[in-house]
């Protein structure tokens, strides 16, 4: 999953973890893909730390705070892959490029044929779609809970995933 406007509000180069609000139902919908036997990962571009905004260690309490807030919702965020780099520098992790993905599969093992990004933007389908995920947005009207609960329905219905 995306971090940005997909599980928290977008707060251009958030440095402050008290910034980081977990949309409503965030940490229960996370709880029901751990229940479901999903391994949740965090895929994230984050710039500002290139860019100078933050550094490392700040981004790190950012996701301690992130992760105690789905903790305390009853869910777990197994495990956070982000891109620091600025989209001048052209590396191979900023999504929609896929370096973050492959490290996460060649950590975990992760099949991508079973596996699903969530996300709202292009960049965020597109870095799902060229791993050979299903790719789900998150829009106004279509929510990181929406899409998870698509993802509990169709696990009932397809044994495969």
């Amino acid at each position: 999953m995306d971090r940005d406007d997909t599980i928290v509000k977008d707060v251009p180069y958030c440095s402050n973890p008290d910034d980081l609000k977990l949309y409503p139902g965030v940490s229960e919908a996370i709880s029901k893909l751990n229940k479901a036997g999903f391994l949740v990962i965090m895929v994230t571009n984050q710039s500002g730390i290139g860019r100078g905004y933050f550094d490392v260690p700040r981004f790190e309490e950012m996701c301690v705070k992130l992760n105690a807030d789905v903790v305390e919702g009853g869910g777990r965020i197994d495990d956070i892959f982000y891109c620091p780099h600025r989209p001048e520098d052209h590396c191979d992790c900023r999504k929609p490029e896929i370096g973050m993905g492959i490290k996460a599969i060649m950590k975990y093992g992760i099949n991508p044929k079973r596996s699903y990004m969530i996300g709202d933007h292009d960049k965020d389908l597109e870095f799902g779609k060229r791993l050979g995920m299903v790719s789900l947005r998150v829009t106004e009207n279509r929510s990181f809970v929406d899409n998870v609960n698509d993802i509990i329905e169709r696990c009932k219905t397809d044994n495969s995933r």
